[in-house]
């Protein structure tokens, strides 16, 4: 199994990379095709944090690379403004690592 990175992807309505006015029913089916588009492209989604009056949303996903979060979106059919490999910033991942 490839070595796994944390990327956060964004879309915002003023872009065009997230629908305007959606619902949160429409936005549950739509989820589902994204799902498992990245489950095709060996991409996990974590968590998506939607703002539906503000036509924003920011997916935490893991993949090997930025390029398999592309093909993800590309393959549901999804835009989006910007993907950005992160570092999780909690006391297990950054604040206590062993030092040597």
């Amino acid at each position: 199994m490839q070595r796994m990175k944390f990327f956060i992807d964004t879309h915002d309505q003023r872009n065009k990379s997230f629908p305007g006015g959606i619902t949160k029913e429409q936005f549950a089916d739509f989820f589902g095709g994204f799902e498992k588009a990245a489950r095709d492209e060996g991409v996990v989604v974590l968590r998506v944090h939607v703002g539906f009056e503000e036509g924003r949303a920011f997916c935490f996903t893991m993949a090997p690379t930025a390029e398999h979060v592309r093909k993800a979106h590309e393959r549901a059919g999804l835009p989006f403004d910007t993907i950005t490999e992160v570092s999780t910033a909690t006391p297990g991942d950054l604040f206590f690592e062993p030092r040597a």
